[in-house]
């Protein structure tokens, strides 16, 4: 029984014809013993009828074995239902099928959840990844991996139409343990080796500007063994783009272009053709964060100048001592409950805070323990400086400047939550705010290790003015490197590369402080190449998952994964990760220690 359309595809045109329909019943429904029955397949919903009130008996038990979830196919004549049974919320609401023929491919059992897009939704997560098979028959759940293919497909279309070239690389990689950490695959003909897998194909795609591709793009799989959130996975999809004789303006151009290729062909919504741009510092300062959600205003103030004399020792002595103090203001806010205000306090102990200075203003009067020790110059400088209004709550954060900015900006972005539940913030569904965030510094001090590490990797080139300061100054550096934000997400990063071995090696030993061999035994075949010709060259990379998530309107990349891990890198469906037999890892010349855990 061959399928002649879909269910999606018969309209009143189609009276009088004969069909044939594959699919899952979606539901089945007696009345007065002719069975209605819904039928479902990738494109959407036809009503067929099946009447056992004949002689045949093999059709009417057939009839009346059938299940929700089974997989049939029907032949029969198409109706017209009459006016009252017109269901208008369905394309094909005007006809159904009177069935002749029923054939069962197969029986379900009773599913363990309901195959339903709202109740689906209601449905505990885990339960519904270890039956993901079922999860994905829902309209919603196709409907993302539709929109996912249809994003991959404007993408090749627009790189094809820029001349670049789809390379594919390997996935077997040597570590190179800079980021984060790495998932290892040991070789079984080389023992004691391992292979890492590519947290990125950044070394491959500079290695084919080497070679004189020029243009390169892949969507690649990637992967990094990171604690689990809603935007990270273990393994995950990115857009990754390197090209030669290319600067910054040019990459923004390109990006900015494939962004509205991408809105405008699976979205049907126009984009603006160039983004915002932002430098770290400025967004810090305004934002507390490097990825700024622009889409509501609650900005950061500095009042350093103002508290610089103050007898609030807390403020004045952290001035002194190299520090600044910024606030924040929550316009209505003031009724935060006593419960919202300890978890904003745990959020900002958690960056290093010792606590969270406030200030309520309610029915005209400014409630706080620490108001009693402003002057009212200080006074009169916060209120015109942050506009306060009745209703407002004000936070401060004394610290260390980038410190600070981030205590505030978690705050800022907690407060917005809070505005969200009350009603009193809320965005069009349809609002994109692109930013360019730019001019991050190229290297970061760690304490603890006591030297210099990479902000973001070790091949970003720094701005050409900045490169006499790697010998007096690294962290005054900044680094040619730019990250796209949507909506307070980072879609993705990248940055013009370093082409110079002097330049490379000099980064690497003398501000990375990597020792020579471990140089050499890390990057050594790229300090070669470069020494044959290595064009000026540049690139950035996106984090697929997350682009779709936010077309698709979720909240996970879970969601818009066919199949995901949970935060703890379980495959629930498929039960792995999995322990392995004492031969494979005999061969693998390998052997396991379990650890018992130390009792709490």
């Amino acid at each position: 029984m061959k399928r002649t359309h879909h269910c999606s595809q018969l309209r009143r045109d189609d009276v009088g014809k004969t069909v044939s329909l594959v699919g899952w019943i979606e539901s089945i429904r007696d009345h007065g013993g002719i069975l209605f029955i819904d039928l479902r397949d990738r494109e959407g919903l036809t009503q067929v009828k099946a009447n056992p009130n004949s002689n045949d008996n093999n059709f009417n038990a057939l009839v009346n074995s059938l299940k929700d979830e089974s997989v049939i196919a029907i032949s029969g004549q198409v109706e017209a239902r009459s006016e009252e049974n017109v269901n208008s919320n369905l394309p094909t609401g005007e006809i159904e099928v009177d069935v002749s023929e029923i054939l069962v491919h197969n029986l379900s059992e009773t599913p363990p959840f309901p195959i339903d897009d709202e109740k689906g939704d209601r449905v505990n997560e885990d339960l519904r990844l270890t039956y993901r098979y079922l999860d994905l028959r829902r309209n919603k759940m196709r409907n993302i991996l539709r929109l996912r293919s249809n994003t991959n497909k404007a993408i090749r279309g627009y790189m094809d139409e820029f001349g670049f070239t789809e390379v594919e690389t390997p996935t077997l990689f040597k570590s190179t343990p800079e980021g984060a950490r790495e998932y290892l695959v040991p070789s079984r003909i080389q023992p004691g080796h391992f292979y890492a897998l590519p947290q990125s194909p950044q070394q491959y795609k500079q290695m084919l500007m080497v070679g004189g591709i020029e243009r390169y793009y892949q969507i690649a799989r990637c992967y990094r063994d990171e604690d689990g959130r809603a935007d990270r996975q273990p393994e995950f999809t990115q857009l990754d783009i390197e090209i030669s004789f290319v600067d910054r303006e040019e990459m923004y151009s390109l990006i900015e272009g494939l962004m509205q290729r991408v809105w405008k062909e699976t979205m049907g919504i126009d984009i603006p053709k160039s983004f915002p741009r932002m430098s770290f510092n400025d967004a810090m300062n305004r934002f507390g964060i490097d990825k700024p959600d622009t889409r509501f205003e609650m900005e950061l103030q500095d009042f350093s100048a103002v508290f610089e004399s103050s007898s609030f020792k807390v403020f004045s002595g952290t001035i002194k001592s190299g520090g600044v103090v910024k606030a924040l203001k929550a316009p209505g806010l003031a009724d935060v409950t006593q419960g919202e205000m300890k978890n904003l306090e745990d959020s900002a102990k958690s960056l290093g805070a010792k606590g969270l200075a406030f200030i309520k203003v309610e029915n005209g009067e400014w409630k706080s323990p620490i108001v009693k020790f402003f002057s009212d110059e200080e006074k009169q400088a916060l209120q015109e400086g942050l506009a306060i209004e009745d209703g407002d709550i004000v936070f401060f954060a004394a610290s260390e400047w980038e410190q600070a900015c981030t205590i505030l900006g978690r705050i800022r972005l907690d407060c917005a939550e809070l505005l969200k539940k009350r009603g009193k913030l809320s965005f069009p569904v349809d609002q994109y705010n692109f930013l360019w965030v730019t001019e991050f510094p190229l290297m970061t001090y760690e304490e603890e290790e006591g030297r210099y590490v990479a902000s973001h990797h070790p091949f970003t080139a720094p701005v050409p003015e900045d490169i006499e300061l790697l010998d007096t100054d690294p962290k005054a550096v900044r680094g040619q490197h730019y990250d796209l934000v949507l909506n307070g997400v980072e879609l993705g990063g990248g940055s013009i590369r370093i082409h110079q071995t002097d330049v490379q090696r000099k980064v690497f030993q003398d501000v990375l402080q990597i020792p020579e061999d471990v140089v050499q035994s890390r990057f050594g075949y790229m300090l070669e190449a470069f020494k044959y010709g290595a064009p000026p060259h540049g690139g950035i990379a996106f984090g697929l998952d997350r682009l779709v998530m936010i077309l698709a309107g979720m909240n996970s990349i879970r969601d818009v994964i066919a199949f995901p891990k949970t935060q703890k890198g379980q495959c629930l469906m498929t039960e792995s990760p999995s322990p392995v037999t004492d031969r494979q890892l005999k061969d693998l010349h390998i052997m396991t220690t379990i650890l018992e855990e130390e009792p709490v």
